[in-house]
């Protein structure tokens, strides 16, 4: 199969066209001025060095490179690729708490809003790295798989969204869990994983620390961000406050004895959110000092590109256009053979 990956640049290959047009008028206009001289016969035995035939084959020469150009510039593709790609990083896999506490509005506009901006900041500081997405509330789902694509890792996060898990709840260890199996088989360097969590600690379901200890095991670091402030705030869903069974209203509050409990357990750090920042800077700086692993990548392309091909013909025709004289080199015209062998006959 065969395309152009920007077919735009083909309305360059109109101009080609107007080049001739330019050129078979100034090529009309100097041939009247010369005629007001003499004959064309005459005139061509007192400029022998003229030569009309170098100047239009340096025309051809300069209209076929610019058109090669522009199919270079299009970028033809044929065919279809494999290509792995190697690169020095670590894996990090994101586990967002997506549960209704996460609406809280102790932070402007409210912890899942400030969360998203910042996971978006996040991916500006990471080059070579993988990253994935798992979100969670009572059940944890995995939005993301591990992957180094950056531009669809912002795509995912700005998407995230409490509708995104149906079950209700803050099951923290499920997400730590499910984030152990997101990982990739391609590295076997467990020193070069981590998990990030963003929550605002309040664990209802299970043991969190149970499953850290496991990671622990594994090699794998967890870096805790906890969002929120330990006065807590109230969570409002579709402009009304959520109210408990009694009636009073349901006032959220960060717990940061679990999440400094977690990260202490394997080697992570913990990191409160102020309404200044998230914290995930720091987090980065304290990853990027880690011992990073080669991760391998596999790249499917489903084209190959053709303009190398092009470029070269291109640059090699500019170069005899620029080396080619409009007129004929006098020291080589004193060695005419044609002309001694006819003296001789004569």
């Amino acid at each position: 199969m065969f395309r152009f990956a920007h077919p735009q640049y083909l309305w360059l290959l109109a101009a080609v066209p107007a080049f001739v047009v330019l050129f078979w008028l100034a090529a009309r206009s100097r041939r009247r001025r010369l005629a007001r001289f003499g004959c064309e016969a005459t005139l061509r035995e007192l400029m022998p060095e003229v030569s009309s035939g170098r100047i239009a084959l340096k025309f051809i020469l300069f209209c076929t490179a610019f058109a090669l150009l522009a199919l270079a510039a299009a970028r033809p593709q044929f065919g279809s690729k494999l290509r792995e790609e190697k690169a020095q990083g670590i894996e990090m896999m994101l586990a967002v708490d997506v549960s209704n506490s996460m609406l809280a509005e102790d932070f402007e506009p409210n912890r899942l809003e400030r969360t998203k901006y910042a996971i978006g900041k996040l991916f500006d500081g990471l080059r070579q790295d993988r990253v994935g997405l798992v979100v969670f509330a009572g059940e944890p789902k995995v939005q993301l798989p591990i992957t180094s694509d950056y531009r669809m890792a912002r795509a995912f996060a700005r998407r995230i969204d409490p509708s995104l898990v149906t079950v209700q709840g803050t099951a923290v260890g499920k997400a730590l869990e499910q984030s152990l199996l997101a990982f990739s088989g391609n590295t076997e360097e467990a020193r070069s994983r981590v998990i990030v969590l963003i929550t605002d600690g309040e664990n209802h379901d299970d043991d969190a620390l149970a499953v850290a200890r496991r990671a622990a095991e594994m090699g794998v670091r967890i870096y805790t961000v906890g969002i929120g402030t330990p006065e807590g705030a109230p969570i409002r869903i579709g402009g009304d406050f959520i109210k408990d069974e009694k009636g009073d209203m349901v006032v959220s509050k960060l717990n940061e004895k679990m999440l400094a409990e977690i990260a202490d357990l394997t080697g992570g750090v913990y990191v409160r959110s102020t309404k200044q920042s998230i914290g995930l800077d720091e987090i980065v700086r304290s990853i990027n000092e880690m011992e990073q692993s080669e991760l391998s990548t596999v790249r499917f392309e489903e084209y190959d590109e053709q303009y190398r091909g092009l470029l070269a013909a291109a640059f090699v025709l500019l170069l005899l256009e620029f080396f080619l004289l409009d007129r004929r080199n006098p020291l080589l015209a004193r060695f005419n053979i044609f002309n001694e062998k006819l003296k001789m006959k004569n």
